[in-house]
Parts: C-alpha cells; structure tokens; sequence
C-alpha cells in the first residue's frame, strides 16, 4: 500500500490563523497535531498541540507545578483565553519543527520509519508538485500494520 492510499483528508491552518481556533480545531476533531500551510498552500511544519498548550499555560504553572497545583479549577478553565490574539505563528517554537512529508508513492515502512525517526504523529502526504494530497496519522499506520 503506498501513500496516497492510505491518505485521508486533514485540516490544515496557516500562520496567520489565530491560536485559539486552532486549539478548538484540535480538541473538537481530536487530532495529534495540524498541518501548517505557507503562503503558498504547501505544508511547512506541524502545530502540535503541546504547542498551542505551551503558550496557553502560564509560565509560572510549567516551571514550578506545585504552583499549577493551587491555582483554583475555576481559574484553570480559563487559561486558554490567554492565547488572546496571538497566532500559529507565535506558538511555533523559535527553531521550528521539521513536517515529515513523504511522496504519494511511499510505502507504508517509509512512512512508519519517519515517523519513528522524527516522533512526529502525522505525515503530509503530497504530489510531484508538493500539493497536499491529506496526512497519515500515527493511529491510521498502526491500525493498517495491525491489520485492522
């Protein structure tokens, strides 16, 4: 099976999307990450959504949890509106994530070793002229390697 076989659509943002659409686009399709997209439609990296928590969670809570821990659940619900205006852009980290990617003729093997090799759960998978042809997520591999 090569990949264009096993690729199904997936939702993809652009830098300029604001951060906490895409943080609502994570959690309502429970999805390990998304494909970020450049200014000319091809994929450049990959949101995960630690990202979007990196940003959206105080630094005070990540450096020292026993701080996470008294802070009041009500007080906790609304962390995510700290993301305000900020963009996928900003949540990128500085050095940027490398987007596994693979050819629509890869094998299953080629798409399991870059992940492995990357730890990246979702794989783009595109044509000769670096079109987005959808992903292959980490579950949809195994389920096809398990023989689900």
């Amino acid at each position: 099976m090569r990949a264009a076989e096993l690729a199904a659509p997936f939702p993809t943002v652009r830098l300029d999307t604001p951060a906490i659409d895409a943080a609502r686009l994570l959690a309502g399709q429970d999805l390990p990450g998304l494909i970020v997209l450049d200014d000319k439609g091809y994929p450049s990296t990959v949101l995960a959504g630690t990202q979007v928590l990196r940003m959206a969670v105080p630094q005070y809570c990540q450096d020292d949890p026993a701080l996470a821990r008294v802070v009041d659940e009500e007080a906790a619900d609304l962390f995510l509106r700290g993301l305000g205006q900020r963009t996928v852009a900003q949540t990128l980290p500085a050095h940027g994530r490398d987007l596994a990617v693979v050819g629509a003729d890869a094998t299953v093997l080629e798409i399991a070793a870059l992940m492995a090799r990357t730890g990246n759960p979702v794989v783009a998978v595109v044509d000769k002229q670096r079109r987005l042809l959808g992903a292959v997520t980490l579950d949809a591999l195994l389920d096809r390697l398990i023989g689900q």
